[in-house]
């Protein structure tokens, strides 16, 4: 199956130029002028990434990168007319991954869909044979990428869900917080910790019974974290 990219933008002119660098990278290409427009075409077929404009009539980026993250995992990068918005921090703070100012360089928007893409696959072909893993109450399917608490499910972002996986496929063993990092964003740590943190205490919020008394992810001060399998 070919790698299918959706463009979401009112500009024709912009998405016929992303059109014309994505299939030149041998890309399958799906257009919608509006969010409305993406997310039925979302639902009609299968996408790998989403390049979502910010402003656009009848429902604007922001509404529908909350409205996609309600059923689906595939990465998202916004398209933004100005990078100090604050409308960039709502769109990361809602589940898109990346985000290219505009005027943009294509090759840029290629080298960003690229790498987007190869995290995403990289995480959805497990790395264990096992396509369910269960932490207590907690299952995740591997291969649908989802998961469930006490059978309820639940929405985590692609970082969450990649996080919640490393740490499910290595249950009960102590993982560094660089390491962490290391293994999802696909860089060094050359920063504080405060991103792992974060990103561990949204999860917690999901999955947990008891956010401040997390029993799945558990904190093993001053290394890092462990997912457990089973209540001690």
């Amino acid at each position: 199956m070919p790698t299918t990219i959706l463009v979401v933008d009112d500009d024709r002119d912009i998405r016929n130029l992303l059109e014309l660098y994505l299939r030149n990278e041998g890309y399958q290409v799906v257009h919608a002028s509006n969010g409305a427009e993406a997310l039925k075409t979302i639902e009609k077929q299968k996408i790998d990434l989403v390049l979502l404009d910010i402003m656009m009539p009848e429902m604007d980026g922001l509404e529908a990168c909350i409205a996609i993250r309600t059923n689906h995992q595939m990465p998202i990068i916004m398209l933004t007319a100005n990078a100090n918005d604050i409308q960039v921090i709502q769109g990361l703070s809602m589940g898109a991954d990346d985000y290219v100012t505009k005027p943009f360089q294509p090759l840029q928007v290629m080298a960003r869909v690229k790498a987007q893409l190869r995290r995403y696959f990289q995480f959805t072909t497990p790395t264990s044979s096992k396509e369910k893993i269960s932490l207590q109450y907690v299952s995740i399917d591997v291969r649908k990428r989802e998961v469930k608490v006490e059978d309820k499910l639940v929405s985590l972002t692609p970082r969450e869900y990649d996080i919640l996986l490393l740490l499910a496929q290595h249950a009960d063993i102590v993982m560094p917080t660089e390491q962490i990092y290391e293994r999802i964003w696909k860089e060094e740590m050359l920063t504080s910790h405060n991103t792992v943190m974060v990103h561990i205490r949204k999860i917690r919020e999901k999955i947990e019974r008891d956010p401040k008394r997390p029993t799945i992810i558990q904190t093993v001060w001053g290394v890092g974290y462990k997912a457990a399998a089973r209540i001690d």
